[in-house]
């Protein structure tokens, strides 16, 4: 028996068709005066800033696309005729090309690549055939270059060049003997007997295509979601693998937008995009249909049933079956910047409709290297290009881990900010850098002299990278600490630092008003418990002087425990590595600059309160129904974008929307993380494996186990209605053993038991260059 709330797909069908979305708009008003001039201009502010490509480029990449069509069909006629088919199969053997992502969505930009899956009938083989002989075709043509195969990635792909054209292929094997020209994938009988690489591949055509039949004005989605994209690149959010979102979160985010605005123009959608997410309170899940169970028993994001999805902190649902979590990545650190960002955007419009601001201001860049006093810098080598290019996706997919461990081992006491793009030292051939910012948590009192030790945790990360199954000689990778006057010119563009922080951005200014109001009404800000950067001119002044004298206090290293040595950091994995070596020499103060104020820490509590009511109210009802067909009223609201009463209204009616009940995560102030880490990954392809590596949990859990567990919680919850955190897991904690890679969908995967509560290590930091601490140790 399905799910309450899960619809079943014939049943559904007419009232999807009837209605986009799973509730009514906010606002069936349609644009002003006003909004068609800002759309012009917005419009305008795009085109202006290179984000549409030119119609020979635009050509060009159909002429790409119809070469690549004609090889895969010869491809698999090829092996077809291999495989000693008669000849009437042969004949008849056919494969396509489809698109998906920015391409298939109209958003792309020049010089972006193209998201493309082959399909191919039911006797023509991934590893064999595709990654075989169809990769031994396109090297050898002159017009292919670059070509790099990922047979083991979780959606495995072939990337190259095609006549310059950057191209990402997929492959997905149907159980079909002939593939026809009309071939919709979009069918959920394309699923059957389908391998779990099959899939995923699919995925990415179907969600494509399921989000341009959900929104209502396909036009003015793509202009919204072109403006959003370049927006969340500019204030350094966009990107998945570093934990903040990728293209297709984003373009989920504005079609739901879209959907509660049905007849606004760009202009409105931009505010009112940054209106409604200011205001959403995670983890309700953002949705553009109600999940379908479907027929074929995929796995689908459900937090009733699966204990995991209960911990994702911004669930972003796939409108495709089968529905899973597109934004799993996402930490609490990341989720906190998005906040501030939607808020910084959310301020911005609002001053734009009083004359006071215009559209650059919203994409000014941020300042990320000007934001905190402490980075961490990761460094990676390679001794050839292929090399580097292979060390680089692995050290990627792992950075994000680095971020959840630090603020783990220190109770989320000391917060990262990963930079989500590379930095290169044209000095330094087959090398590139990552950076992430560090700062304490805001609004907790600061004790002097306490300190955040992350030697072990860095020296962990570094394991885990270095136990890397395709590791060659030359793949090496150090991480070190670095004050923010320290930060290598590189980073900076045309490799000049800048003089001073400019005053004339919008940051620059509500900084400097802050510091104004600050002098004026200090005692004031202080008692309301907010300081939005208002108190930032005379605490980092302070913090800075902290800061210096903890690093020139020789007492500040007698702490530390010994070195173990210097370690070769480029090495592959071995036994007798040291869990402490001179380069990961990492002690931090509790002192550290910061850039936003105390409101962050308190979304982070208000997000933990709001997951123990939506759970509670879950409790009493035992439905998931709430949050996949909330009811608003039956008319829309007018749109009105002067008035106060307006934003009133529509602040109410996202109100109901997040409204009903949902078993929410735990938001545990211990994060719950997927320690990919923690376990060694013996073999990349095909049967890999994962063994724990220190682990307290087992990792043979029986299905009556994990359902005796998911019992006891569900009674637990109904008899006394209390939050996750008071019900979940006593002990306090959980962690999964799905690497994070492996968790959309997971096939016959196992939900992981709570673990048995660890021990804490003693925290001692103070922060200090490596040579330094190197020096200081003893």
């Amino acid at each position: 028996m399905g799910s309450p709330g899960l619809i079943n797909r014939n049943n559904g069908q007419q009232q999807q068709q009837q209605r986009l979305g799973i509730t009514e708009p906010i606002s069936l008003g349609g644009p002003t005066e006003y909004d068609v001039t800002k759309t012009r201009e917005l419009e305008k502010f795009l085109q202006d800033a290179g984000l549409y490509e030119s119609q020979e480029e635009a050509v060009s990449r159909e002429e790409v696309l119809g070469r690549l069509d004609q090889i895969v069909k010869n491809w698999v006629k090829v092996i077809s005729r291999a495989k000693r088919l008669n000849e009437q199969l042969v004949q008849e053997a056919n494969a396509k090309i489809f698109t998906f992502g920015s391409y298939r969505l109209g958003v792309h930009g020049p010089g972006a690549d193209i998201d493309t899956l082959c399909v191919g009938p039911r006797h023509a083989t991934r590893e064999e055939d595709f990654f075989g002989e169809l990769h031994r075709m396109l090297s050898e043509m002159p017009e292919v270059t670059e070509l790099h195969p990922v047979p083991d990635a979780h959606v495995p792909v072939m990337r190259f060049k095609f006549k310059g054209v950057s191209i990402d292929l997929l492959y997905a094997k149907l159980s079909l003997w002939v593939i026809p020209e009309d071939l919709d994938v979009s069918q959920d009988s394309m699923l059957h007997n389908a391998d779990e690489q099959t899939v995923r591949s699919l995925n990415g055509c179907r969600v494509t295509d399921q989000i341009l039949r959900l929104v209502p004005n396909i036009q003015n989605f793509r202009t919204t979601l072109r403006c959003m994209r370049f927006w969340a690149k500019r204030r350094g959010v966009y990107s998945n693998v570093s934990g903040f979102l990728g293209g297709i979160n984003w373009a989920l985010l504005v079609a739901r937008i879209c959907q509660l605005f049905p007849n606004a123009l760009p202009n409105m959608l931009v505010s009112r995009f940054f209106r409604v997410y200011t205001q959403w309170r995670w983890p309700n899940p953002v949705m553009l249909c109600a999940i379908e169970e479907g027929s074929l028993g995929l796995p689908v994001w459900d937090p009733r049933r699966n204990p995991k999805d209960r911990y994702h902190l911004m669930p972003i649902i796939t409108p495709a079956y089968p529905s899973m979590n597109s934004s799993y990545n996402v930490s609490s650190s990341t989720l906190r910047i998005m906040t501030e960002e939607f808020q910084r955007g959310n301020e911005i419009c609002e001053a734009m409709e009083v004359s006071k601001a215009e559209w650059d201001t919203l994409f000014e860049p941020f300042s990320f290297f000007e934001a905190y006093k402490n980075y961490l810098q990761i460094d990676i080598s390679a001794e050839n290009e292929d090399d580097l290019r292979q060390w680089k996706g692995w050290v990627e997919s792992r950075l994000r881990q680095l971020t959840l461990k630090i603020e783990r081992h220190t109770y989320n006491m000391l917060q990262c900010h990963p930079h989500p793009g590379e930095f290169s030292d044209k000095s330094r051939p087959l090398h590139c850098s990552y950076f992430m910012g560090l700062q304490r948590k805001q609004g907790v009192p600061v004790n002097e002299g306490e300190q955040f030790d992350i030697r072990i945790t860095v020296d962990e990360f570094k394991n885990s990278v270095n136990m890397y199954t395709l590791w060659k000689p030359g793949m090496e990778i150090h991480v070190t600490h670095v004050k923010k006057r320290n930060i290598p010119s590189f980073v900076f563009p045309s490799g000049v630092r800048p003089s001073r922080p400019s005053k004339a951005t919008w940051d620059g200014r509500r900084s400097s008003e802050a510091k104004v109001a600050n002098n004026s009404s200090a005692d004031k800000i202080e008692g309301k418990g907010v300081l939005d950067g208002s108190d930032e001119g005379k605490k980092r002044k302070r913090i800075d002087d902290d800061t210096e004298n903890n690093l020139r206090n020789p007492k500040g290293y007698a702490a530390m425990p010994p070195s173990g040595g210097e370690v070769h950091e480029g090495s592959p994995p071995v036994g007798n590595v040291s869990s402490c070596s001179t380069q990961s020499d990492l002690v931090i103060t509790n002192s550290l600059g910061e850039l936003k104020g105390e409101k962050a820490d308190n979304s982070e509590t208000e997000s933990l309160n709001n997951s123990q009511n939506l759970a509670g109210i879950f409790a009493q009802n035992g439905e998931l129904d709430g949050i996949l067909r909330c009811n608003l009223p039956d008319k829309g609201l007018p749109a009105n974008n002067d008035t106060s009463s307006s934003k009133e209204a529509e602040k109410l009616a996202i109100d109901k929307i997040m409204s009903g009940p949902y078993v929410a995560h735990q938001a545990l102030p211990q994060e719950l993380d997927e320690l990919e880490d923690d376990f060694v990954y013996t073999n990349q392809g095909k049967g890999s494996e994962w063994a724990a590596k220190g682990s307290p949990m087992e990792l043979s859990l029986s299905n009556t186990a994990v359902e005796q567990t998911n019992e006891s919680i569900a009674a637990v919850a109904c008899s006394n209605g209390a939050g996750p955190s008071a019900y979940l897991y006593p002990n306090g904690g959980s962690e999964e053993l799905e690497p994070a890679e492996l968790m959309a969908p997971l096939f016959n995967g196992i939900s992981s038991a709570p673990p048995v509560a660890q021990p804490k290590p003693l925290i001692r930091l103070n922060f200090t260059s490596l040579g330094k601490a190197a020096g200081k140790s003893t």
